[in-house]
């Protein structure tokens, strides 16, 4: 399936993830600069991102513990995930994703 990263100088990087795979390792795989500093364990937000408005639903609910994560986001928005919780699926195909400033 086809993700679309929005990097922070605004350009579009197009990148192939597969059924299964965490945002945030596709994320680095294809370079972008997300941290993932505790590796998926949500003790930090250093993979949020930003989904675009018009994709954000397709995403599956976030849970608590992400939610008070993203709290600590700078910059954090409506639409703030952390990449390490979202596994991609075929429904998330075209899902464009906004690396944030800082």
């Amino acid at each position: 399936m086809k993700i679309i990263f929005i990097g922070r100088s605004g350009s579009p990087v197009e990148v192939e993830g597969t059924t299964g795979q965490r945002l945030l390792d596709l994320a680095q795989a294809a370079g972008q600069p997300l941290e993932g500093t505790c590796d998926g364990d949500m003790a930090c937000a250093t993979c949020h991102v930003i989904i675009d408005p018009a994709d954000f639903e397709r995403l599956p609910i976030a849970s608590a513990d992400e939610e008070e994560m993203l709290d600590l986001a700078p910059g954090a928005t409506r639409t703030s995930r952390l990449a390490c919780q979202i596994r991609l699926d075929p429904a998330l195909d075209g899902l464009h994703v906004r690396i944030p400033q800082g």
